[in-house]
């Protein structure tokens, strides 16, 4: 999907990235809830959201699914496993656009 007419909704929105406020790795946490949507499966999510937009950078969109693609773990016990999981799966596939991030990969 690369054509923003093919996206649910806007990437730039209120439902996506708040303006261009929010980008890649906290556009997928913010869609669920800490407290209530554990255990969680990958399974799930995707189905959930599977074809939202998530912006990597300034001109980079692509789709939840996408991310998933080369996520391996099949459940998450809890939000920092999620969060851990997938900002690693995130950086080994070059949808990390921050500065710096390959100082935070073995820490």
């Amino acid at each position: 999907m690369s054509d923003a007419d093919d996206w649910p909704h806007d990437p730039d929105g209120e439902e996506g990235s708040e303006g261009r406020r929010k980008y890649g790795h906290a556009v997928l946490a913010k869609k669920i809830d800490e407290d209530e949507d554990f255990p969680l499966t990958a399974e799930e999510y995707v189905a959930d959201y599977g074809d939202h937009p998530v912006r990597i950078s300034y001109e980079q969109v692509v789709s939840v699914e996408e991310i998933f693609e080369n996520v391996e773990k099949e459940e998450f016990a809890d939000f920092v496993e999620f969060h851990e999981t997938l900002g690693e799966v995130m950086r080994e596939n070059g949808y990390w656009f921050y500065e710096g991030a390959e100082q935070f990969v073995d820490a």
